[in-house]
C-alpha cells in the first residue's frame, strides 16, 4: 500500500528566510499545510504606526550577512523542541511601510496545543537571536535605531 500524507507527515522546517521579498502569512501557512495537520497557527508581525508614544511612519530593516543562517539555525533549534511540528518562517530587510509584513511564520502539527506553542518559541527565538535591526522614522523627522535582537 502506498504511503499517504498522513501515514508519513513531513516534519521540521520547510524555510526559514531573511530577504527584501514581500512575505504573507498565506505563503507560510500553505508551506506548512498537509493532510497530517489538525492545526495550523500563523504570526504576522505587522510594522504598526507608533511606539512608545511616537508616530511612526515608516520602518528600515538592516539584517546582518549571518541573519538568513541565524534564522535557519534558531528555526532548526525549535524544530528538534517540536519534532512533530512543521514550521516555516521568514523575516524581511529593506524599507517597510505602515500594515507591511515584517516576520511571518506558520506553525502545522496534528494538535493545537503543540503547534501553538511551537509557533510562539519560533518568534520569541527569532526576535532574541536573529542579527536584524530596524531604523524608525517618526512623524517629526527624527529617526531610532532597535535592535531586534536581545
Amino acid at each position: 500500500m502506498p504511503e499517504t500524507q498522513s501515514e508519513n507527515p513531513r516534519h521540521g522546517v520547510v524555510f526559514a528566510r531573511v530577504d527584501s521579498e514581500p512575505i504573507t502569512v498565506d505563503a507560510c501557512s500553505a508551506a506548512v499545510a498537509s493532510a497530517h495537520a489538525g492545526a495550523v497557527v500563523t504570526f504576522a508581525g505587522v510594522v504598526r504606526d507608533h511606539d512608545e508614544g511616537k508616530h511612526v511612519t515608516r520602518l528600515d530593516y538592516t539584517g546582518h550577512p549571518t541573519a538568513g543562517d541565524v534564522i535557519a539555525r534558531v528555526a532548526a533549534e525549535v524544530a528538534g523542541e517540536f519534532p512533530d511540528v512543521t514550521l516555516a518562517v521568514a523575516h524581511r530587510v529593506g524599507s517597510l511601510r505602515i500594515g507591511d509584513i515584517a516576520l511571518a511564520c506558520a506553525a502545522a502539527s496534528a494538535h493545537r496545543a503543540e503547534a501553538f506553542a511551537a509557533c510562539a518559541r519560533l518568534v520569541d527565538a527569532v526576535k532574541e537571536s536573529v542579527p536584524i535591526w530596524k531604523e524608525q522614522e517618526f512623524g517629526d523627522g527624527s529617526t531610532e535605531w532597535v535592535g531586534a535582537i536581545g
